[in-house]
């Protein structure tokens, strides 16, 4: 059971009880500012995520190596989508979990990620095979 997704309803409910209370109704009206407050912050780093990401195209990154090195087990994919300014390839079904999307880059390394119910589970980096010969032409 997911027991932070009942925490911030529950934390709410507390502190409007809380301030009914301590302050009564205007407690109320300031704590329901708060949490409106709150709300439009997290509203606007999404679209602020959102907008940068619809500059790029879907599935790009700069660098599927410095992506690699950035991953942390557990961030949700708005947290991938802000580090890469990316949306990423789907590469699961729609609406199916584990979800699974890459990004690549201009060396066609990618970096696919598997999602569980919103976070990231782990993720694998495939880089193509270099040539061996010598840059020169010889």
């Amino acid at each position: 059971m997911n027991v932070s997704k009942w925490m911030i309803p529950i934390a709410a409910g507390l502190g409007l009880i809380g301030a009914y209370q301590a302050y009564g109704w205007p407690g109320v009206a300031f704590a329901v500012t708060a949490l409106v407050m709150w709300a439009l912050m997290h509203f606007n780093r999404l679209v602020h995520v959102l907008k940068r990401a619809a500059d790029r195209p879907v599935g790009y990154v700069g660098s599927a190596v410095m992506l690699n090195a950035k991953l942390k087990t557990g961030v949700n994919l708005m947290h991938v989508v802000a580090l890469t300014k990316s949306l990423g390839e789907q590469r699961s079904p729609q609406g199916e979990e584990p979800e699974l999307y890459r990004w690549t880059d201009g060396t066609n390394s990618h970096v696919t990620c598997r999602f569980d119910r919103g976070r990231l589970t782990e993720w694998t980096l495939v880089r193509p095979p270099t040539d061996e010969r010598p840059q020169d032409g010889s």
